[in-house]
């Protein structure tokens, strides 16, 4: 069923044992908020997933923001939209009760980018992130705190378009004290199972280090 009772479109899926973990999706340029759907189910399959749909259309494509190049992108759009997404996940967590310290959020490509931008413009609604062929997409410097985000990059080593930016992303991320895990995969821009082993295994390990603590 698709949600249209908040600022972003939305499905939510129910896992039939939930462990109490949420996987927050966030879609590629030209998907919509299925896209990500059985990724999520195969990388965490006890989670409660909140698939979300990007609300800029441009060139007929479903995006997060609008971009100028494929590598440059509207600054204004970027920052009302994060706010919007800002405000979205606070509604979300109040209307179905979940728990932002035991949530992940999941972004692809255009997605991922959204949730990068997010942690700089607003450090405390991301505890932990998985960045999937991610690039940073703001400009000038933010005072984001990030002592307490938890980030795994994935990036595809024939990628082109973005691989060449993920060393930028991390740096990016570190400096603002985000413990970040890199991993370069040998892929391309697209996602294959490669990504899903080493997602579950970061969220593994992720879970694992919660319940210690």
């Amino acid at each position: 069923m698709l949600h249209a009772d908040l600022p972003f479109k939305y499905r939510i899926y129910r896992p039939d044992a939930p462990n109490g973990d949420t996987l927050v999706l966030l879609h590629g340029s030209g998907q919509d908020e299925t896209s990500l759907v059985s990724f999520g189910a195969k990388i965490a399959p006890n989670a409660l997933l909140l698939a979300v749909r990007g609300r800029v259309v441009q060139d007929g494509s479903n995006r997060w923001y609008r971009r100028l190049t494929p590598i440059s992108f509207d600054q204004k759009d970027i920052r009302s939209e994060a706010k919007a997404f800002a405000d979205f996940f606070k509604q979300a967590a109040l209307q179905y009760k979940i728990d932002p310290k035991r949530t992940t959020f999941l972004g692809y490509s255009n997605g991922a980018n959204l949730v990068n931008a997010v942690m700089m413009l607003y450090p405390d609604i991301v505890k932990q992130a998985v960045l999937l062929r991610s690039m940073p997409v703001l400009t000038g410097s933010t005072e984001a705190n990030l002592a307490n985000a938890r980030v795994l990059t994935v990036s595809g080593a024939t990628d082109q378009l973005y691989a060449p930016y993920a060393p930028a992303l991390e740096d990016m991320l570190r400096s603002h004290g985000a413990r970040v895990e890199a991993r370069s995969i040998k892929s391309d821009h697209g996602l294959g199972k490669e990504d899903v082993k080493v997602v579950s295994e970061w969220l593994s390990g992720m879970t694992a280090q919660l319940k210690k603590n």
